[in-house]
């Protein structure tokens, strides 16, 4: 008998819909029942593409011992953290202070009806192993405790609640022309020099960090940062993180040199990385990323997309088990190629990785010894072989909700884009369009719905800020002035919505925790906020001056600190610096000869005097970025 998540829309609810569990969907009647019940609530969150939470279902979701345990003693509810991201977030916090490390999903959090938190972890195994206590053992455990000794759980949980509390501002840092040194530094000693990225397993792509890298290396020089980019791409491209047959990036590699992914490919990954191989192709000249970045922007066009808008991610698992999809046994490999003519099979699949032990569980997933070798006629000739063998295989599933920021990115990608091939100006104004019509009511955003489904969430900080930044970028390759105007209107209602003296908070509804400025999976949403917002001052107007300064004044310490960890917001503040030359050069000498020039924004086209005469970027940009004065601005701008 199907449960209470049936009548979700959230596709990762409704995979939890036909569980013995007695789930609730994040309520009120949740939280009076575990009152009135005087039970525990066992909040479970996590995501439909995310392996673990597919196997802690499997083990104990699925069971009826382990259920009846549940029903019988606590109050379970599901929350998917990519519909709510204001409560995973507050509750990842939660984990991390009561457990000292970062956390990650499945998310499993017990606490009082208060939300006071008793105890906290991720995947728990359903019998005691590797090193853990077995579900059902925690289980009976945590009921005893809470019927016993609840005293002691509730004064550590409100405990782990005042530590949460914010604290009172550190006092505010002198932001200086040292902070590109200390970020460049921080690159070049966290960047694996083996194997690319920076960070040992397991390995995110860190799209944030590559990007800065392109934009410091374009106003600085030097072949280090250069070979940072260049060489991280290389190695994630070869394959495993990166799939040659359909395209796109995974999220994440489980070892060190990019090989094992979990198999799960998700939006955001997708839009950031194109448009970080779009940057390192016009930049560098390289062709090869360019290449990349379309195959990675196809890929969402024709499977994770449908009437202009984009879905939310593909799953890892397959029914025959995680990344069946993906990989290859070698004997089907080589009677297909044999079917096609091709003299040397077991040398050409050799090429390809694809070995008869196999590089995952005995299968193989498709790598190249260089990423060179994807221009090799044979090697063509196998991609388009195994993408035929995939063809014929079921597609993991995929879950076709719409989120605003997400679908946000993606636009934005296509306009980058559509300035390096115009035949994606179009799909990006059809996104444009369909996004604002499902997913916006005025300057009323909504965060997330099904395809086919109305909205119901409302909007968080992150898809106002990634909305207003996608905006602008339209604005940059059609010139079209609404756009920027409309960028503007949902820049206010941001502020707002979310703006508190300097800090952002993720949403205005129960959870008003205060948005991170640090980059994780994606850039925080402060950053991506105050990017647009210097967007806005260069282009049209300097009202936003106010919240920049008070922004980065507040997240001063921890940028000058730690710039790695807050790319996005130190490049912010670095442009903040350089911009404030121009704009008293203008003011002060060449009012009507210095063009208003939006800086670190990669536009091949900038407005001009007026906002519809453009100029080169390359003769101009990073001349100025590199200028330390107001009359060197000048010198170079008489110049040019």
């Amino acid at each position: 008998m199907a449960n209470r998540l049936k009548d979700e829309q959230s596709p990762y609810l409704r995979q939890h819909a036909n569980n013995p569990v007695d789930w609730y969907p994040w309520c009120d009647e949740a939280f009076l029942r575990a009152k009135d019940e005087d039970k525990l609530i066992f909040l479970s969150i996590g995501y439909s593409a995310c392996h673990w939470c597919h196997v802690m279902e499997r083990e104990s979701f699925e069971n009826e011992e382990i259920a009846k345990i549940l029903n019988d003693n606590f109050i379970s509810i599901k929350v998917d953290k990519e519909e709510r991201p204001d409560i995973d977030r507050h509750f990842q916090e939660v984990f991390i202070t009561m457990n000292g490390r970062a956390g990650g999903w499945p998310l499993s959090i017990f606490m009082t009806h208060k939300k006071v938190p008793v105890y906290s972890a991720v995947y728990i195994p359903a019998e005691s192993k590797y090193g853990m206590i077995g579900f059902a053992q925690l289980l009976q455990s945590l009921s005893k405790k809470y019927k016993k000794s609840r005293y002691e759980l509730l004064q550590k949980g409100n405990d782990v609640l005042r530590f949460l509390e914010p604290k009172k501002s550190i006092k505010a840092t002198k932001i200086d022309e040292t902070l590109q040194d200390r970020l460049i530094n921080q690159i070049n000693t966290l960047f694996d020099k083996k194997n690319g990225g920076f960070s040992q397993a397991p390995k995110f792509p860190h799209s944030s960090t590559l990007k800065a890298s392109i934009e410091l290396y374009m106003l600085n020089g030097g072949s280090e940062l250069k070979r940072v980019v260049e060489y991280s791409l290389d190695m994630m491209t070869k394959g495993g993180l990166y799939d040659h047959i359909d395209g796109g990036f995974c999220r994440y590699s489980t070892d060190s040199v990019w090989l094992i992914p979990h198999f799960e490919k998700m939006t955001y990954d997708n839009a950031l990385m194109a448009e970080v191989l779009i940057y390192a192709g016009r930049r560098f000249k390289n062709q090869k990323y360019l290449n990349l970045a379309y195959q990675t922007i196809d890929f969402m066009l024709e499977k994770m997309s449908k009437n202009g808008l984009f879905f939310s991610a593909s799953d890892a698992d397959s029914k025959e088990g995680e990344g069946y999809y993906f990989t290859y046994d070698y004997d089907e490999v080589i009677e297909a190629l044999k079917e096609v003519g091709v003299k040397h099979p077991k040398e050409l699949a050799n090429r390809l990785g694809i070995t008869p032990s196999g590089n995952f569980e005995g299968r193989n997933i498709v790598r190249l010894d260089s990423i060179e070798y994807i221009n090799d006629p044979q090697i063509k000739k196998a991609f388009q072989v195994l993408k035929e063998m995939r063809n014929k295989r079921e597609y993991p599933s995929i879950d076709k909700k719409v989120i605003t920021s997400w679908n946000s990115m993606m636009i934005k990608t296509l306009f980058v884009a559509s300035r390096a091939d115009s035949k994606y100006l179009k799909k990006a104004q059809k996104s444009l369009k369909a996004l604002n019509e499902k997913m916006r009511d005025g300057v009323k955003l909504y965060h997330s719905a099904l395809i086919d489904k109305e909205p119901k969430i409302d909007g968080f900080l992150e898809d106002y800020a990634y909305y207003c930044d996608m905006l602008i970028e339209g604005y940059r390759s059609t010139l079209d002035e609404t756009l920027l105007i409309d960028a503007m209107n949902l820049c206010n209602e941001a502020i707002k919505r979310f703006y508190a003296n300097g800090k952002w908070r993720i949403s205005d509804g129960e959870f008003k925790d205060f948005e991170q400025d640090t980059d994780t999976s994606y850039p925080s949403s402060v950053a991506v906020m105050i990017d647009a917002m210097l967007s806005i001052r260069s282009l049209a107007d300097d009202v936003y001056e106010k919240f920049i300064y008070r922004t980065l004044e507040i997240h001063s310490y921890d940028l000058m600190r730690q710039p790695i960890s807050r790319p996005l917001l130190a490049m912010c503040a670095i442009r903040y610096q350089k911009e404030d030359i121009i704009v008293k050069a203008k003011e002060e000498k060449l009012s009507p000869l210095i063009p208003k020039i939006d800086i670190c924004s990669y536009p091949w086209i900038y407005p001009k005097t007026t906002l519809s005469d453009t100029i080169e970027v390359c003769s101009n940009s990073s001349c100025f970025m590199s200028a330390k004065s107001i009359d060197e601005v000048i010198k170079r701008w008489c110049k040019n």
